[in-house]
C-alpha cells in the first residue's frame, strides 16, 4: 500500500491547496463513501476548512462566504441537488449554527465499532452550537440530540457545473 500523506504539503505549507481552492476547477468533497475508513479520516475537513482557511491561517486566507459556497453550493450543484446549498425560500435549509471563535476539528481517534471488531477512524469537532436537518435540531452544543430526520437521497441528476 502506498500512502502519500504530505503530497499537498510539498513546500512545507498548504499553498498548493489554496491554489486548487481558488482555481475554479475544484469542487470540495469526499467521494469514497467510507471505503477507506480504516486508513484515513477526512470527516473533519469542513471544520478545518472554516477554522484554518478563514480564521487561523497565516498569510492569504479564504473569506467565510467563499468557504461556505465551496462547502455547500458547489458540491450540491455538482451532484444535481438543486434544492440545496443555498439558504433561500423554497430550498432545503439544513444548516449549522457555529460559534466561530470556538470552531476546530478534533484529533482523529480509532474506534472499534464495526462487525468482527473492525476498527475505523473517527473525527469530531467543537464549536457547533446547533445542526438543523429538515427543521429539527439533530446536534446541540457538539452533542447528538437523538433526532434523525434525514433521508437517503437517490436519483439526483448532476447538472453542468458552472465555475466562476
Amino acid at each position: 500500500m502506498l500512502y502519500v500523506a504530505l503530497t499537498n504539503f510539498a513546500n512545507g505549507n498548504l499553498d498548493a491547496v489554496l491554489a486548487m481552492m481558488q482555481s475554479g476547477q475544484t469542487i470540495l468533497g469526499l467521494g469514497d463513501g467510507g471505503a477507506h475508513y480504516g486508513m484515513i479520516c477526512d470527516a473533519g475537513y469542513p471544520s478545518f476548512l472554516l477554522s484554518h482557511w478563514t480564521r487561523d491561517r497565516t498569510g492569504q486566507r479564504v473569506s467565510v462566504p467563499e468557504a461556505i459556497r465551496q462547502l455547500c453550493r458547489e458540491p450540491a450543484a455538482a451532484v444535481g441537488l438543486s434544492d440545496r446549498g443555498v439558504l433561500a425560500p423554497g430550498m432545503k435549509a439544513d444548516l449549522n449554527v457555529i460559534d466561530y471563535d470556538r470552531l476546530h476539528a478534533l484529533k482523529p481517534v480509532v474506534v472499534e465499532d464495526l462487525p468482527a471488531s473492525g476498527k475505523r477512524l473517527m473525527q469530531g469537532a467543537e464549536g457547533y452550537v446547533a445542526t438543523v436537518v429538515s427543521g429539527e435540531i439533530v446536534r446541540r452544543n457538539d452533542a447528538a440530540t437523538g433526532k434523525l430526520p434525514g433521508k437517503l437521497v437517490r436519483g439526483a441528476q448532476a447538472a453542468p457545473v458552472r465555475m466562476p
